[in-house]
C-alpha cells in the first residue's frame, strides 16, 4: 500500500529532543515501511524518513495564525492535487488538513494525543464524507470526542528495541520522575513521597517555559534539588532514559491532570520499571494493577503502594507492556484499520 503521513510544521520529524507525536510519525514511517509499504511524510522544514519527505511550514511552535493559514492552503492544495496516489492517509496534524478530501477514496486515519475539539467534530461530520477513521490514544481521550463518526482507541507505541530490561535492583535503589517539570505533572507529590520515605528520587524532563509554570517551577520545585536525595538529572535523550529508568525501582506518576496517555509510563515498563501512577485520564488503562505496576487515589496510597513494589516482577512487567504498546504492535492495529 501507498501510505501518507502528515504531521504539523513546529518540530521536525523525527524530533531532536522533546515531541511525542513527532517521535511517533517516525516510528510509524519506518514501521509502515519495514512492513513493506510505501511511504511518504508531508510535514516541517528538517523532516527525514526512509521514504519520500515533503517539508512544509515553519519550525516554530508559536507561529502567527497568517502562518498556519498559509500551511493549511498548502497541504489542501498537495493534497487535491496528489489525493488519489494514496491507499491511506494518516494525519496527526489539523483535522481541517482533510477537509477538501473527506468525501475522497482514500482510507483516511485522524488521530489525537491530546482531548479533542468537539466544534470541529462536528463540522467536518456535517459533511458527507467515507472512509473516514478518527482514533485517539487512550478511552478516555475518545470519550473526549466521541459525538460524531467512527472512532477507535490505538494506544501510543515506543519501540522496545531501545529499553534495556533490568530484572533486578537493590530494594533502596532510587525513584524515578520523568516530564516537563509543569505544575501539573505532580512532581511536588513525587519528591513529597522521596522525602517521607527517605528514598533517593531521581529526576528528568524539561524546565518550564511557560510563566506559570515557571513561577511555580522556582519557588516550589527547584529550592528542593540537592546533590544527595532529590537529584534533578536534566532533560534526558534516549540512552540516558534508558539508563535511569532501568536502575530505578519504581517510577512515580503523580499527575493532577487528565493524561491523554503518558509514554513515560511505557519507557519504564520496557525497561522493568513498574509504575505507581494517580488514577486519572489514561492511567487506569495503561498500568496494570499488580502487573506493570499500581494504580492509586493519593500519595498516601502511593507510599503505601512503594512498601509493596518489589511483588511486582520486572521481567513480567516489560514482557505485558511489550505485548499492548511496541510499535510493532500499534502499527499493524493502525494498519487494520
Amino acid at each position: 500500500m501507498k501510505i501518507l503521513l502528515i504531521m504539523d510544521p513546529g518540530i521536525p520529524v523525527p524530533p531532536p529532543h522533546y515531541g511525542g507525536h513527532e517521535r511517533l510519525v517516525y516510528m510509524f514511517a519506518e514501521k509502515y515501511k519495514e512492513l513493506g509499504h510505501e511511504v511518504s511524510l508531508l510535514a516541517g522544514p528538517e523532516s527525514k524518513i526512509s521514504g519520500e519527505v515533503l517539508t512544509f511550514g515553519k519550525n516554530q511552535l508559536n507561529r502567527s495564525k497568517w502562518q498556519k493559514t498559509k500551511e493549511l492552503l498548502f497541504v489542501w492544495k498537495y493534497l487535491l492535487a496528489n489525493y488519489s496516489k494514496f491507499d491511506i492517509i494518516h494525519n496527526f496534524g489539523r483535522l481541517a488538513y482533510l477537509f477538501p478530501i473527506i468525501n475522497k477514496n482514500p482510507k483516511k486515519i485522524m488521530t489525537y494525543g491530546r482531548p479533542v475539539s468537539q466544534k470541529g467534530i462536528k463540522i467536518i461530520n456535517s459533511f458527507p464524507n467515507k472512509n473516514m477513521v478518527f482514533t485517539a490514544c487512550s478511552d478516555y481521550c475518545v470519550s473526549t470526542g466521541n459525538i460524531a463518526g467512527h472512532w477507535e482507541t490505538v494506544y501510543n507505541a515506543i519501540d522496545f528495541r531501545k529499553y534495556t530490561l533490568n530484572k533486578e535492583v537493590d530494594n533502596h535503589a532510587p525513584l524515578m520522575f520523568l516530564g516537563r517539570l509543569d505544575r501539573i505533572k505532580g512532581l511536588q507529590t513525587a519528591i513529597e513521597v522521596a522525602l517521607e520515605t527517605g528514598r533517593t528520587l531521581w529526576i528528568g524532563g524539561n524546565i518550564p517555559d511557560t510563566k506559570d509554570n515557571l513561577e511555580y517551577f522556582k519557588k516550589n520545585l527547584e529550592p528542593k534539588f540537592n546533590d544527595h536525595q532529590i537529584i534533578y538529572l536534566g532533560a534526558l535523550n534516549d540512552e540516558q532514559k534508558n539508563h535511569y529508568l532501568g536502575k530505578s525501582q519504581a517510577f512515580l506518576f503523580p499527575i493532577e491532570w487528565d493524561e491523554p496517555f503518558g509514554m513515560v509510563m511505557v519507557e519504564a515498563m520496557a525497561c522493568g520499571t513498574p509504575v505507581i501512577g494517580f488514577k486519572r485520564g489514561s492511567v487506569p488503562e495503561v498500568v496494570e494493577n499488580g502487573i506493570t505496576g499500581y494504580i492509586v487515589n493519593n500519595k498516601a496510597e502511593m507510599i503505601k503502594k512503594l512498601a509493596e513494589i518489589n511483588k511486582i516482577d520486572r521481567e513480567k512487567c516489560r514482557e505485558r507492556a511489550f505485548e499492548r504498546f511496541d510499535v510493532d504492535v500499534i502499527a499493524k492495529n493502525y494498519l487494520k484499520l
